[in-house]
């Protein structure tokens, strides 16, 4: 969600045959080099669902940056997931609405269609399904009785999407898996990591800190597994160590292999994580700073096969999001262009050269852009120096 973390995978069962798509295992590769920007849109951030619930009450009547709470209608925020889709258009899943469980009980979950229009800047709100539980497989009381899930009963933070069209959902306060079929109707009971437990969690003593659980989700290239990254050190790791784990799609439990990312400094977050191949993932790590206090927000090849023998993930660096070359000057930008942002959270791959890249904007609270206004959800696409060399099938994914 909104916060530090680092990067390492420490493998318990690691694998060095290279998968199709995967870099050979004798490929010691350095950093790619400067990102080109090749596409800027935004959204206002006070963008509302028409017609939708009163939203952030518990915000108090105060001004944060220039915006005054509480909301007639339920914001178009908070993106911490984006998929991409067939027709161009992406979903991206809004976190748990203001920051916190005591906050966010009249914030509905949500997973919003946009369309991005990189002629004119804009970036259109075209639907969306609202999360639910109408089965009742959650085991614990909820706080609506309709049983429409609110950021109160869990901190959505990563999304991915199956073959068969259903979403796996990271939460934060379990941390939790969840599966939503594709109206947003809970599928089955939240699968909760073994050993691990954030304060929100009733069912055990807390050994992982609050807003520090499945940042990031990545479904691997054959589709059977995925990757869960916690946001945070759970209690008697290494300092800035995040566990990823692995989940077997169709057994629905986890599989026990697990791995070690490293973050450059333990006060780091990771903000998003996805498969390029059977060994490799794309993650954003970045500090806690935004605007001019903006100093790290990266994203980062990580490979699972650990060639140095240090026990966690090999990193490259695959774009500097500070230093980015801009030499079209999009989005009214000088030629170097920087995402300087508190949470960078969602990170999807175009082709093997382009990603894009969207913030968490945190609203009404960042303000990375322009100080003192509240931040935009901005959506930019990256021309990377170097191929990423991605398994076919997770290029061809929608």
């Amino acid at each position: 969600m909104r916060r530090p973390l680092a990067i390492g995978l420490a493998a318990l069962a690691l694998v060095s045959v290279a998968a199709p798509g995967s870099a050979a295992p004798d490929d010691r590769r350095r950093d790619f080099g400067r990102a080109t920007l090749t596409g800027f849109a935004s959204l206002p951030a006070a963008t509302f669902v028409p017609g939708s619930e009163p939203s952030g009450a518990a915000l108090g009547t105060a001004p944060v940056n220039g915006i005054v709470p509480p909301f007639a209608d339920q914001p178009v925020q908070g993106f911490s997931g984006v998929l991409r889709n067939a027709d161009g258009t992406y979903d991206v899943l809004s976190d748990n609405g203001y920051g916190t469980k005591a906050n966010s009980a009249d914030f509905t979950l949500r997973v919003h269609r946009v369309g991005p229009d990189f002629a004119t800047g804009a970036v259109d709100v075209l639907g969306g399904i609202t999360l639910t539980d109408p089965r009742g497989h959650v085991p614990f009381p909820l706080t609506r009785p309709d049983r429409v899930l609110t950021g109160a009963d869990f901190d959505v933070e990563s999304i991915t999407r199956t073959s068969d069209g259903t979403y796996w959902i990271g939460d934060e306060f379990g941390p939790y898996l969840l599966h939503f079929d594709r109206a947003g109707r809970l599928l089955a009971p939240p699968v909760p990591l073994p050993g691990v437990f954030a304060p929100e969690n009733p069912a055990g003593r807390a050994n992982l800190n609050s807003s520090k659980g499945f940042e990031g989700l990545a479904l691997s290239a054959d589709g059977r597994t995925l990757d869960a990254l916690l946001e945070g050190t759970v209690a008697g790791d290494a300092p800035g160590t995040l566990r990823l784990n692995e989940f077997d799609l169709d057994k629905g439990r986890y599989t026990g292999v697990r791995w070690t990312y490293r973050l450059d400094r333990p006060e780091h977050a990771i903000g998003d994580a996805i498969a390029v191949d059977r060994n490799r993932l794309l993650v954003v790590e970045r500090d806690g700073g935004q605007g001019a206090d903006a100093r790290v927000k990266r994203v980062y090849l990580a490979d699972k096969r650990d060639r140095d023998h240090d026990g966690t993930l090999d990193k490259t660096l695959v774009a500097d999001l500070l230093d980015i070359a801009n030499p079209r000057r999009l989005g009214g930008f000088g030629e170097k262009f920087t995402f300087p942002f508190t949470t960078i959270e969602d990170v999807v791959i175009l082709d093997d050269r382009t990603i894009a890249v969207l913030n968490d904007n945190n609203f009404p609270s960042s303000s990375g852009r322009t100080p003192g206004a509240p931040d935009d959800n901005e959506f930019i696409t990256l021309r990377l120096a170097d191929d990423l060399g991605a398994d076919p099938r997770v290029l061809r994914r929608r």
